[in-house]
């Protein structure tokens, strides 16, 4: 008996030619905290909700693992987050990851991500999202997908283009305490979508009967 018999988000795998998308097991957590290190984004910029990548260095180790932890913990059918490290040609890169609640019925979830600075530029972000999208459309049945990005952060909303999103309305949120920032929502659907590099996946059909979906879903 393994792991992933007992969590099948743990057997997933998927390859999209040089890329591949793993689950966030122990031993992937250091090196996925080293590379954030490292640096994802200018000190003055903030591109993420929830500013955790500004957290001091010696607890933002402990913060992401306590997240990926908290991830595995609350997973259910009803509401769920997969959070995938991402591998260039073997080497660790960044997190892709895509949360939903109510999936068997809405077929909507959200994708979000991150890419280390010294991986950025060089089309792995694009090539990223396709390989997520093109998961949650032909393997688990999604009818559309959301993201957003904050309107000052120019290259994550060109990648939402490049890929098909669509622009579908404007909040407002604080981003760092007492800081109003505006986040631009974005929308895909199958027929929107702008496709890479075909993908392959194993492990699916275990995934599938975890999230609560049977082979007529698709």
């Amino acid at each position: 008996m393994t792991l992933a018999d007992q969590f099948p988000p743990f057997g997933l795998r998927i390859h999209c030619g040089d890329l591949e998308l793993v689950p966030i097991t122990d031993d992937v957590i250091p090196g996925l905290v080293e590379l954030a290190l490292d640096g994802i984004h200018a000190p003055d910029a903030m591109p993420f909700y929830v500013p955790w990548s500004t957290a001091p260095r010696e607890e933002l180790g402990r913060n992401m693992a306590q997240f990926y932890w908290q991830g595995r913990a609350t997973f259910s059918p009803a509401a769920w987050s997969l959070h995938l490290a991402v591998r260039h040609t073997g080497e660790l890169v960044g997190c892709q990851d895509v949360s939903t609640r109510d999936f068997a019925v809405t077929r909507t979830a959200e994708t979000g991500s991150w890419l280390a600075s010294k991986h950025q530029s060089r089309g792995i972000g694009t090539r990223m999202r396709q390989t997520i999208l093109a998961f949650a459309f032909d393997e688990l049945g999604a009818t559309e997908m959301t993201s957003g990005a904050f309107t000052d952060n120019p290259a994550s909303l060109a990648v939402s283009r490049k890929v098909g999103y669509r622009p579908n309305g404007v909040e407002r949120r604080q981003r760092r305490p007492g800081e109003l920032a505006q986040v631009q929502r974005l929308i895909v659907g199958p027929d929107d979508f702008r496709r890479g590099e075909p993908i392959t996946v194993t492990g699916i059909e275990a995934f599938r009967l975890f999230i609560g979906l049977d082979q007529s879903d698709r």
